[in-house]
C-alpha cells in the first residue's frame, strides 16, 4: 500500500468536534434534548463554551453532524455487500439492511432525532435544503444499487429512480422507528418484501406495451420533486 493510499489522521479540531458530539450525546440520552444545554455538553466534553460554540451553534447542529456520521457509516457499509450482489432485489435488500444495522444501536434515542426533522423547518428534515449534499450521496448509492445490477432498467426510469428509492428508504426508516417488534422484526420483514415487489415493478416497466404508463409515472415523480435550492 502507498503512502497516498493511507488516510491522513484526524486533525486536532476534528477528534474536538467528535467528542463534542460524543458528549451530547450521552446526554441528550441521559437528560433529554431540551434538558440538555451547550454549557452541560461542553463540560462533558472538556471544552471551553466558547469552543463549544465555535464549532456548532446550536443544538440542533449537533445532531445533525451525528446524522452525518450515520449516513457516513451507513455508505460504508452498503458498498461491499452490493460488491457481493447481482440481482436487483438482492441488491436493494443489500442498502436497506445495512442501513437498519448501522441505526438499530440509536433506536431508543431515534425518536428524538424524529422530533426535529418531522419540522419542515429544521435541518434536520430529509428534504430540507441543508441536508442536500446527504440526500444526492444516498439516491447515489441507490443508483450504484440500480446500475450494477443484472435488471435493465430503461433510461427514463433509471434517472428518477434513486430519488425515489432514497425516498422509500426514509419511509422504512419512519416505519423502523415505530417498530416495538424484537430486533425490528417487522420492519425487516417489510424490506424482505417490499424490495422484491419494487424489483419485480422496475422488470416489468421495461415492458413495451407499458412505456405509455410509465411516461406518466415519470412525470409525477418529476412534478412532486421537492426542490433543493435555498
Amino acid at each position: 500500500m502507498t503512502d497516498a493510499a493511507v488516510p491522513p489522521p484526524p486533525s486536532k479540531g476534528e477528534r474536538t468536534k467528535e467528542r463534542i458530539v460524543a458528549a451530547a450525546l450521552e446526554l441528550f440520552r441521559a437528560h433529554g434534548y431540551e434538558a440538555t444545554t451547550m454549557r452541560m455538553v461542553a463540560e462533558a466534553a472538556g471544552v471551553s463554551l466558547g469552543n463549544a460554540y465555535y464549532y456548532f451553534e446550536n443544538k440542533d447542529l449537533l445532531l445533525a453532524a451525528f446524522y452525518r456520521e450515520v449516513h457516513e457509516a451507513h455508505l460504508a457499509a452498503a458498498r461491499p455487500r452490493l460488491a457481493r450482489k447481482r440481482a436487483l432485489a438482492d441488491r436493494l435488500s443489500a442498502v436497506m439492511t445495512a442501513k437498519l444495522e448501522v441505526i438499530e444501536p440509536y433506536h431508543r434515542f431515534s425518536a428524538l432525532m424524529f422530533r426535529s426533522a418531522a419540522d419542515p423547518e429544521s435541518p434536520l428534515n430529509p428534504f430540507h435544503p441543508a441536508g442536500a449534499d446527504i440526500a444526492r450521496e444516498g439516491e447515489q448509492l441507490f443508483a450504484e444499487a440500480l446500475t450494477g445490477s443484472s435488471t435493465r432498467v430503461p433510461s427514463d426510469l433509471a434517472a428518477e429512480l434513486p430519488g425515489l428509492l432514497w425516498t422509500y428508504s426514509m419511509g422504512i426508516v419512519l416505519y423502523w422507528i415505530h417498530d416495538r417488534s424484537p430486533g425490528r422484526r417487522k420492519t425487516h420483514a417489510l424490506v424482505d418484501r417490499t424490495v422484491e415487489m419494487i424489483a419485480s415493478a422496475i422488470k416489468l416497466a421495461s415492458n413495451p406495451l407499458l412505456r405509455p404508463f410509465r411516461k406518466k409515472v415519470v412525470e409525477l415523480v418529476r412534478d412532486l420533486r421537492f426542490p433543493t435550492e435555498v
